[in-house]
C-alpha cells in the first residue's frame, strides 16, 4: 500500500468589498478537503465609490473579523494562514490603512491581488467542479466591486478580464425605493445591459467565437461566488450550505429572470425572510440577480451552472506558490 499523500492544514481569508470569507482546508498535492467555510458581511465598500477612500468604521470591522477568523483557523489547527483582498482594497487610495489595521489586529500581512489574478484564481478553483471538468465554459465571479469574466477549458483560461461591475458598486451608484418600483428595475436592467455592450462584449464576444471554432464545443455559462450560491439556495429552498446539491443546480434564463422579478417585487423585510437568502445579503441580491440576467440576455445563454469552488480554493495553493509575489499588487 502506497503512503498517504503529505497534507498541510491551511486557511485563507478573503477580504472582499461586501464580506470577509474564511476557508480552512486540508491540502495535499492533488486534493483540497474543506474543514470550515464561513463568511461575515463587513461591507468594506460602503460609502467608498464617491471618494475611493475606505471608511474608518468599515476598516475597523473588517480587521476585527479577520482577527476572529484567524483565531478560528488556529483553533482548527491551521499552521499557515493568509488574508488577501480584492476589488475595494485594490482601488482604494488609502489601502495602506486597511493593511495596517489587519496587521495590528491579527498579526497577519494582507496581500492585495490584481483583477487579473483574481480572475485567474477564480477560474482555477471553479475548474475543479465535477460538472465543469473538461468543458469549455465562461465563468462569472460576481463580487461586491467587480465581476471577473474568464473563458477556458481543462483548467486553462483563454480569456480573463476583470470589470468594474459589482453588487455593492451598483447599489451605491443606482439607488432604489423600498420596495423597488418597476421603473427602477427597468433602469437597472438598462444600465447593466449598456455596461455589458460597451465594456464587455467587444472583448469577450470575439474570444468566445474563437474558442468555439477551435474546440468545436459550445460555451457553457457557469458562476462562482455568493450571488450565484444564493440563487441556487433560493431555487432549492436551502437554509444550510450543501455543496453537492447546489452544484447540481442548472438555472435556466427563465428561472433567473423569475428570481429577478420576485426579488425586485418585495420590500427588504420580506426578502430577508426568503429561505436560502441570508438577511444580510437581501439588499445586494437585487443588483447581483440583474447582472446574471443581463449576461444571459446579452450573450444568449439559456442555462447557468453553479460552482461553490472558486477564488479561495485556488488561493490555498497560489498564495504559497513560488510565483505568489507576482500576483500581489
Amino acid at each position: 500500500m502506497s503512503p498517504a499523500p503529505e497534507s498541510i492544514r491551511r486557511a485563507v481569508i478573503d477580504v472582499g468589498t461586501n464580506s470577509v470569507k474564511l476557508l480552512v482546508a486540508e491540502v495535499t498535492a492533488d486534493s483540497i478537503v474543506p474543514l470550515l467555510e464561513t463568511s461575515e458581511q463587513t461591507r468594506l465598500g460602503r460609502g467608498f465609490y464617491a471618494t475611493h477612500l475606505l471608511q474608518p468604521e468599515a476598516m475597523k470591522l473588517t480587521a476585527s473579523v479577520v482577527a476572529q477568523f484567524a483565531r478560528q483557523a488556529r483553533e482548527l489547527g491551521a499552521c499557515e494562514i493568509r488574508p488577501f483582498a480584492t476589488s475595494a482594497a485594490r482601488d482604494a487610495l488609502n489601502a495602506d490603512h486597511l493593511v495596517s489595521a489587519i496587521r495590528a489586529g491579527s498579526g497577519l500581512e494582507l496581500s492585495i491581488i490584481s483583477g487579473e489574478t483574481e480572475a485567474e484564481w477564480a477560474f482555477c478553483g471553479a475548474s475543479s467542479t465535477p460538472a465543469l471538468d473538461g468543458k469549455l465554459f465562461l465563468l462569472l465571479d460576481v463580487g461586491g466591486g467587480s465581476t471577473e469574466f474568464i473563458l477556458g477549458q481543462g483548467g486553462h483560461s483563454r480569456f480573463s478580464r476583470s470589470f468594474a461591475l459589482g453588487t455593492v458598486r451598483t447599489l451605491e451608484t443606482l439607488t432604489h425605493s423600498d420596495p423597488p418600483t418597476p421603473a427602477e428595475l427597468a433602469r437597472h436592467r438598462d444600465w447593466a445591459g449598456r455596461f455589458l455592450r460597451e465594456n464587455v462584449r467587444p472583448h469577450l464576444e470575439p474570444a468566445m467565437a474563437r474558442e468555439q471554432v477551435e474546440s468545436g464545443d459550445p460555451v457553457l455559462l457557469a458562476a462562482t461566488g455568493g450571488t450565484v450560491s444564493i440563487l441556487a439556495a433560493l431555487e432549492l429552498g436551502l437554509t444550510t450550505f450543501d455543496r453537492e446539491r447546489m452544484e447540481s443546480v442548472v438555472l435556466t434564463d427563465q428561472r433567473v429572470s423569475g428570481w429577478v422579478e420576485t426579488l425586485w417585487s418585495l420590500p427588504l423585510v420580506q426578502r430577508r425572510q426568503l429561505p436560502g437568502l441570508p438577511p444580510s445579503r437581501a439588499d445586494v441580491m437585487l443588483a447581483g440577480s440583474v447582472i446574471f440576467e443581463s449576461v444571459m440576455r446579452q450573450f444568449g445563454f439559456k442555462e447557468l451552472r453553479v460552482s461553490t469552488r472558486g477564488l479561495r480554493f485556488a488561493a490555498l495553493r497560489k498564495l504559497w506558490s513560488p510565483g505568489a509575489d507576482q500576483a500581489v499588487l
